[in-house]
Order: structure tokens, then C-alpha cells, then sequence
């Protein structure tokens, strides 16, 4: 599979996934807006297959509702950078990006959510005062983790005692 199929694939995704086409016309448009902007980029170059997808791989392994929101939201955001550096004047590129900076709009929360997890990443754990805080929040990040694992496991043995197959 290419590159510009890949990328309909994942464009697609994003969009059912939200609701966002239910009506095939539309997604009919989409999806000839996109050959005009695989055109505008040559994806049908050779290079395009080398190393594989890059989002595709990505959005399989996210696999709970939420999860896939956040990666999506990230999805969106690169999508929308790359249309920033090319010409708006095209018909085509507007309404790409008009509906991404809707589905965009839909995933604000989740965009936010990230943001969390690069804070994270960020934080300077040799600081000693930022050690001394998370030592004191250990407790209820630790009851937070039992909470989140007992209601997981409660979830999967009803779901196995429901189903008697």
C-alpha cells in the first residue's frame, strides 16, 4: 500500500471515527480533493513506500475510545501543519484543512491531554523539590493505579462470566 493510500486510510478513519461523514457524498469530495493533493505532492514517487507508514501503524495500536482520541488529535495537528506550508489558493487544500481544523476543533480536550504528557516528560526529576512533591502525591498516584487495575479486572471477569461461549 502507498503512502497516499495510507493517508486517505488514516484521513478517513478520523473522519467516520467522529461522525463527522456520515454522508458518502461528502467523503465522495474528500476523496477527490485528496487525489488533487496527492498530485500536488507526488506521492506516487517511489520513495514513498520506504520505511513504511507513519500514522497507520501508529492509530492500530491504540486501542480504547480515549486513547484513540488523543493519538488522533496528534494525527490532525500534523495533517494541519503540513497544509500550512502549502497553497491555499487551491479549492481542494482549503477544504481539507476546513475539516480538519473542524475535526480539530472536536478534539480540543484531547490535544490538552497531551500537553499533560509533555509536561510530564519534561519535568526535571534530579530537582529536589520536584521530588519532594511527587513523594508526597505518591499515595494517591498509587491509589489511583489499584483503582484503575481492580476496575479493569472486574471488567474482564464479568465480560468472561457473561459470555459463555
Amino acid at each position: 500500500m502507498t503512502f497516499q493510500t495510507y493517508s486517505f486510510f488514516v484521513l478517513s478513519i478520523v473522519m467516520i471515527y467522529f461522525g463527522r461523514f456520515g454522508n458518502s457524498l461528502i467523503l465522495a469530495q474528500l476523496q477527490n480533493d485528496i487525489d488533487q493533493l496527492k498530485a500536488d505532492f507526488n506521492s506516487s514517487h517511489s520513495d514513498v513506500a520506504d520505511g513504511g507508514p507513519i500514522f497507520t501503524e501508529k492509530l492500530l495500536k491504540w486501542t480504547e475510545r480515549n486513547e484513540k482520541r488523543i493519538i488522533l488529535s496528534q494525527i490532525v495537528s500534523v495533517y494541519l501543519k503540513m497544509l500550512e506550508k502549502t497553497d491555499k489558493s487551491k479549492p481542494h487544500v482549503r477544504h481539507i484543512s476546513e475539516e480538519l481544523y473542524t475535526l480539530k476543533n472536536d478534539l480540543q480536550d484531547d490535544s490538552k491531554k497531551v500537553e499533560d504528557i509533555m509536561y510530564l516528560e519534561k519535568l526535571q526529576m534530579s530537582d529536589l523539590k520536584i521530588q519532594r512533591k511527587a513523594v508526597n502525591e505518591l499515595f494517591f498516584v498509587l491509589q489511583k493505579l489499584v483503582e484503575t487495575s481492580t476496575s479493569l479486572k472486574r471488567k474482564r471477569s464479568q465480560s468472561q462470566w457473561r459470555c459463555k461461549c
